[in-house]
């Protein structure tokens, strides 16, 4: 039975019966983790206020099922404040992470990374590609399917700008004959392997992330993505 404050942020909730939340939180001690918020929808509750995505938290929990119970829970700092497209972003990595972090997996290093994200994303609302492609590296090294900008993976030699590879899930950049929408030159992969991001590398980052996290985020469209488009 868990009884101990966890840190943790809401990642996504969802009405359960007619009082109760089933509330997806991502924390620092356990990953992501489900758990029942009993009561918090009632007009009685003040605990409702404090369920909302972007706020540090501590919680904890009891049970021993994979779906736990949520017993206590206090506001850790201020809320994120974010709006326009910031809100959107953040809305994103919610999404991602609660789709592609499996569930239980501690990745304290990640939190830190979904913690600065938000902050980010707060204080710096014009460097937002920056921001989220940060967040999805980390998200695939992770996963352990970082793959690495500076060698072939199938010859292991080193990665030769001139020279078309394309991304093989769980191996690594492999070089092909020919281009295609799939393949990167080797120039661009180059641009990212310090991780400093500029006007060259961000566009390549995103794209290598999108194909990269594909396996993991599947074929069901991302809903903040459509909301973000909708609000254009």
């Amino acid at each position: 039975m868990l009884q101990s404050w966890l840190n943790a942020y809401v990642l996504h909730r969802r009405p359960y019966r007619e009082t109760s939340f089933i509330v997806d939180f991502f924390s620092l001690e356990l990953g992501r983790i489900s758990a029942v918020a009993r009561g918090v929808r009632s007009a009685k509750s003040d605990r409702r206020s404090l369920l909302q995505p972007f706020q540090s938290l501590r919680i904890q929990l009891s049970g021993k099922a994979d779906l736990k119970n949520l017993t206590q829970l206090e506001a850790a700092g201020p809320m994120n404040s974010l709006g326009g497209e910031s809100l959107y972003c953040a809305l994103y990595v919610n999404e991602l992470t609660n789709r592609v972090l499996p569930a239980g997996l501690e990745a304290p290093d990640l939190f830190a990374r979904y913690a600065d994200t938000l902050a980010g994303l707060q204080q710096s609302p014009h460097s937002q590609a920056e921001v989220l492609r940060h967040y999805e590296l980390a998200l695939l090294q992770e996963l352990g399917v970082m793959p690495d900008f500076r060698t072939d993976a199938a010859t292991e030699q080193p990665i030769e700008p001139s020279v078309h590879y394309e991304l093989i899930p769980e191996l690594g950049f492999c070089a092909v004959k020919q281009s295609s929408r799939l393949s990167f030159l080797g120039s661009e992969l180059l641009l990212l392997q310090d991780g400093i991001f500029n006007q060259q590398s961000l566009p390549v980052a995103k794209r290598l992330c999108r194909i990269a996290l594909h396996p993991y985020v599947g074929d069901k469209p991302l809903k903040s993505r459509e909301l973000f488009l909708a609000s254009r």
